[in-house]
């Protein structure tokens, strides 16, 4: 199962890059940090809600789906290239015996090519599965790891970045374009046309140093 990306949305930060710990994301309190085995149940159901919401026959089958996701990402976490990273927003919790850990979002980046005939020089840096909790949406989460994602492309020696997005995902789409991202092109689909789905458009962000700062 693939989880179909970027169809949901889903402060100065310093990159985490895939072997770094946590690094404080400005004053919205939340930390981004690269995901770890032990955050993949809570990942899988972050995701699964995201994407999945529970109506109607989606209710019976969720746990299926978020067991086939946490499969998927746990296959994708054990990856050695060094061109993947699965990244995630961290909210300390206050307890009484000290503080503990929430996670409340999460991002992939990797290289991905044009096609599968097309040599790997033409890859490119390729967002991903942004989700974030309902609880914490609208608070700075999603452009946190957007921006996380771009420093992570720069460190890779690119500039540029591209993910997708549904064209009546209206709340996402304002994100991006508040973010810089702009339209690339829009995917045909024949599901579209006969099935009236909506389509997926293809955006593009052109990466300075000094626009992720």
């Amino acid at each position: 199962m693939v989880v179909n990306p970027c169809f949901s949305f889903l402060t100065p930060y310093e990159p985490a890059s895939a072997g770094q710990d946590a690094v404080t994301a400005g004053a919205s309190h939340f930390t981004i940090r690269t995901a770890q085995a032990g955050d993949l149940t809570t990942l899988a159901e972050i995701l699964t809600d995201s994407f999945h919401p529970r109506t109607g026959i989606m209710g019976w089958i969720y746990p299926l789906l978020r067991l086939g996701i946490y499969e998927d990402l746990r296959n994708r976490l054990r990856s050695t290239s060094p061109h993947y990273v699965c990244l995630v927003a961290v909210s300390s919790v206050s307890m009484v015996a000290g503080c503990q850990e929430e996670l409340v979002g999460t991002v992939e980046i990797a290289l991905r090519s044009p096609s599968s005939w097309q040599p790997r020089s033409s890859q490119y840096p390729y967002i991903s599965n942004l989700a974030v909790t309902k609880s914490c949406r609208r608070k700075g989460v999603a452009r946190q790891l957007l921006l996380a994602c771009e420093r992570t492309a720069l460190e890779w020696g690119s500039r540029n970045l591209y993910l997708h997005v549904l064209e009546n995902n209206h709340q996402a789409r304002q994100l991006y374009l508040k973010t810089g991202y702009q339209l690339h092109q829009v995917e045909p689909s024949y599901s579209a046309m006969l099935l009236g789905r909506p389509k997926r458009l293809f955006l593009h962000k052109h990466l300075t140093p000094a626009t992720t700062s």
